[in-house]
């Protein structure tokens, strides 16, 4: 058994915390194969460990084997698939920006927008990709409702950020009457 190269070094130490496996002792002084050695001897000594509720939704050992031996889910682009994906996302942008009209962007049909919209909806790690796709799902004459791939530990992150921002709420009190302020 080996772990997939696409997974990184902090991704492998983030899986570990999150699944709270105290028999792995992970260090960021570690190189990525020193961390990829103590995972796989966990795996080949614990088989059928169980895993309480995490992120990744892994009930066991074999189920994180599993896991670790196909690709990332994140799906990390290269540098060149990242910029086509930007810029499509800038396409749609335009798009909304100008009332949903298609002669006023690159696109000469609404299938050709349809199809970018389905290539990048598998990113939907990338804050412009949610961003186009909530542009185009908020358009009235959609043909369809849009939904990108999120991993779950994006999910995690989204939903951590609406809980702080609903609960750092301030609150005023406003009193009528005559004061008087002093100054030194």
């Amino acid at each position: 058994m080996s772990i997939h190269k696409s997974h990184s070094k902090q991704e492998l130490i983030e899986i570990i915390n999150d699944l709270q496996i105290s028999n792995i002792e992970l260090s960021h002084s570690d190189s990525k194969s020193d961390t990829q050695t103590k995972i796989l001897n966990y795996l080949g000594d614990n088989m059928s460990d169980e895993y309480g509720e995490n992120v990744f939704k892994l009930r066991s050992s074999h189920e994180l084997g599993i896991y670790l031996m196909n690709p990332n889910p994140k799906k990390n682009l290269s540098v060149k698939d990242k910029a086509v994906v930007m810029g499509i996302c800038k396409e749609i942008t335009k798009f909304a920006k100008c009332n949903y009209i298609v002669q006023n962007t690159r696109y000469s049909s609404i299938k050709e927008l349809e199809d970018d919209m389905l290539y990048i909806a598998q990113y939907g790690d990338l804050p412009s990709v949610r961003r186009a796709v909530k542009l185009m799902n908020d358009n009235i004459q959609r043909s369809r409702h849009w939904t990108c791939v999120i991993s779950p530990q994006m999910k995690k992150i989204i939903e951590d950020k609406e809980k702080q921002k609903y609960s750092n709420s301030y609150h005023a009190t406003f009193r009528r009457g005559e004061f008087t302020l002093t100054f030194d």
